[in-house]
């Protein structure tokens, strides 16, 4: 559905109106089309507080991009990326001034207790109104939990109170992440670097990612990560769920869409435009779990990522709901999928590496009136992830969770005018997000370069009001 706001408050005329009234003016978001660089256009900038451990894996990566890079003067990033053949320039003075910076890096793992804590200010006080529009900004630190010594535990838990308010302070469509990397987990971090300084990663923002040591690194190509890979997306007719079939077959992978036998016409237009393949079942049926094996060994000796994307919900008050609509429900978003992976396991259907991808939701998060249904299995999604993590890691398996937010659909946009403005404008972005936002996040984690993704749930919701 169109936002006639967004598209007003962005015209000529509208900008000035707005401007002149002090209305919010949502940006136009960047996001990606197939066959543009991978990284968002523009300067640069890297920096380390002292006795930081990742700045230099993160210069390789910014090694792989052509845009210009740099430091602020007497930054000790210079002499860490010395080793990753990579021009830096200092940014000082006029230049400073006249610089819009559309990726920031800050090392932030050095900062071991609270008074360090003012590198922070040290580095981005300078420099943050120089943040070019839909900038990205991608802060590392330590797993606090993993971290030994006390003080630099604080520290680092501190870091996600600064991004999260970072990322609503710096508004013009950028965003800015954590990413928490535990030791021997340096490698891991290209596949997260490049989708967050990425226009895929556009109606992200404030998330805090966790990533751990993996025995799979794979060398893949980035141009089509999912080469080979076979994948299979539940509730794939329509909305967000055609948008993550697309988004993964365009990234090479053949996918199996899913999808109730009533909505076969759809289905087959959108596995026919992607070159997939239909599945047609009802995941709430007890015969499904075992259908999707068959149907996945017998025709493609297994799966490599499976995407459980479908979906219902049956809104009332809790006073006014039947136990019928409770349960249906609850074994639609949540039991059928505890149910699919379990037989996909105990018929080791899934191949080493494999992916398996949770679609929650904010209000599994912060909760919403009318759908205690709806939010508890959306919130036991998420128990489901953060308790088998762990089990499947040992398997070779990664399982993790995106969370949207307010996303343009047909079901938002039957919901009642004023309260669909509100869920648009009540996040950093001002805007709704599009269902290809959610699909690119999906793809990050099903990507085999992201093994060291376990056990994340990261909100797509351009950082909602709602919610942590």
């Amino acid at each position: 559905m169109n936002d006639h706001y967004l598209a007003f408050a962005n015209s000529s005329l509208g900008r000035a109106l707005v401007e002149g009234l002090g209305l919010p003016r949502p940006p136009v978001l960047e996001r990606y089309v197939a066959g543009s660089p991978a990284f968002s256009r523009g300067d640069c900038l890297i920096g380390m507080a002292a006795g930081g451990e990742l700045c230099e894996q993160a210069g390789h990566v910014l090694a792989a991009q052509d845009n210009p890079v740099w430091t602020v003067e007497q930054d000790p990033a210079r002499a860490a990326i010395q080793a990753c053949e990579l021009e830096v320039k200092v940014l000082r003075g006029e230049e400073l001034e006249k610089a819009r910076l559309k990726t920031v890096i800050f090392d932030a793992s050095g900062i071991r207790n609270s008074a360090a804590l003012s590198e922070l200010h040290r580095f981005f006080h300078p420099v943050i109104r120089h943040i070019a529009e839909c900038g990205r900004i991608v802060i590392l630190g330590r797993i606090p939990e993993l971290v030994e010594d006390a003080a630099a535990r604080t520290a680092q838990r501190a870091l996600e109170g600064f991004t999260r308010s970072l990322g609503k302070e710096i508004r013009k469509g950028a965003t800015a992440q954590l990413l928490y990397v535990a030791a021997g987990a340096e490698k891991q971090m290209e596949s997260s670097l490049r989708f967050f300084l990425s226009p895929k990663s556009a109606y992200v923002s404030g998330q805090v990612v966790r990533i751990y040591p993996s025995a799979h690194l794979a060398a893949i190509d980035w141009q089509s990560p999912l080469s080979g890979k076979v994948a299979l997306v539940t509730g794939a007719s329509r909305g967000i769920g055609e948008a993550i079939a697309r988004v993964l077959a365009r990234d090479g992978a053949h996918v199996i869409c899913l999808d109730v036998p009533q909505a076969e016409k759809e289905l087959q237009a959108v596995a026919q435009a992607i070159g997939g393949s239909t599945l047609m079942l009802n995941i709430s049926d007890a015969k499904t779990p075992q259908s999707i094996v068959d149907h996945v060994v017998g025709k493609h000796q297994g799966l490599d990522i499976i995407v459980h994307n479908a979906g219902i919900t049956r809104d009332k008050t809790l006073g006014r709901m039947s136990l019928e609509l409770w349960n249906a429900v609850i074994d639609v978003n949540l039991s059928s999928e505890e149910r699919i992976n379990e037989a996909l396991l105990s018929a080791q259907a899934l191949r080493h590496n494999a992916r398996i991808i949770c679609v929650s939701s904010i209000s599994g998060i912060a909760g919403n009136l009318g759908q205690t249904n709806y939010a508890s299995s959306k919130a036991g999604v998420i128990g489901m992830v953060q308790s088998h993590a762990q089990a499947y890691a040992e398997q070779g398996i990664t399982i993790n969770a995106v969370a949207p937010g307010f996303i343009e659909t047909a079901m938002t946009a039957a919901i009642p005018f004023a309260i669909r403005e509100a869920g648009r404008r009540m996040n950093s972005m001002s805007q709704g997000g599009l269902p290809v936002d959610v699909a690119e996040t999906i793809a990050w984690f099903a990507s085999p370069a992201s093994g060291g993704l376990q056990g994340n749930i990261v909100r797509v919701c351009g950082q909602s009001l709602l919610g942590a």
